[in-house]
């Protein structure tokens, strides 16, 4: 059930293994494992894709994809999960996670006034990247771990809802098979 849901959003592995761009990994993107759904591949993948998206970096979706060949997960859906962050939720996310590093290392608040230049980043990037790389870090692997847990049980409860579904099936059939007799 899990499997048929999540099979649904995802690119067809041929095609991702026929891109030309994809081709400089070779044998690795040829692993049939890194495309598979099933419980651990797809949790690894929630983790990975999660803790990745919480990281201010650029190249976050080639750092997934790495991270997904060397941890044996999903790839397409470690890669389609660093979109969590993205250019509508930059600012929101990386102020929170900067706000919980300054927490956490109990640190004041800078007092700058941000501008979108490369000079502003090079000039006051040194105040705040201690607590936005500590808050960063910890909502990555704490929502990635809670990620992992989530699909885990997500996993496990529709299997079990479907072996449910199935027993439930066999005894009616076997109800009615019993009343024709």
């Amino acid at each position: 059930m899990a499997r048929k849901l999540i099979k649904r959003w995802l690119p067809d592995h041929s095609k991702v293994k026929s891109n030309p761009a994809l081709q400089f990994l070779g044998d690795l993107l040829h692993d049939p494992n890194l495309f598979h759904l099933n419980r651990r591949s797809v949790s690894v993948a929630v983790f990975v894709g999660v803790f990745v998206a919480f990281l201010p970096i650029v190249g976050q979706m080639p750092l997934a994809a790495c991270l997904a060949l060397l941890l044996r997960g999903n790839l397409p859906i470690a890669v389609l999960l660093c979109w969590i962050s993205n250019p509508f939720t930059y600012a929101p996310l990386f102020f929170t996670t900067y706000e919980l590093g300054r927490w956490i290392l109990d640190m004041p608040r800078a007092n700058l006034r941000p501008e979108w230049s490369f000079e502003w980043i090079n000039q006051e990037f040194h105040h705040i990247w201690k607590p936005l790389l500590t808050g960063s870090a910890l909502s990555g692997l704490v929502l990635g771990a809670l990620g992992y847990l989530f699909m885990q049980a997500f996993w496990y409860w529709t299997v079990m809802r479907s072996w449910e579904k199935r027993r439930n099936d066999r005894r009616k059939r076997e109800q009615e098979r019993q009343q024709t007799i």
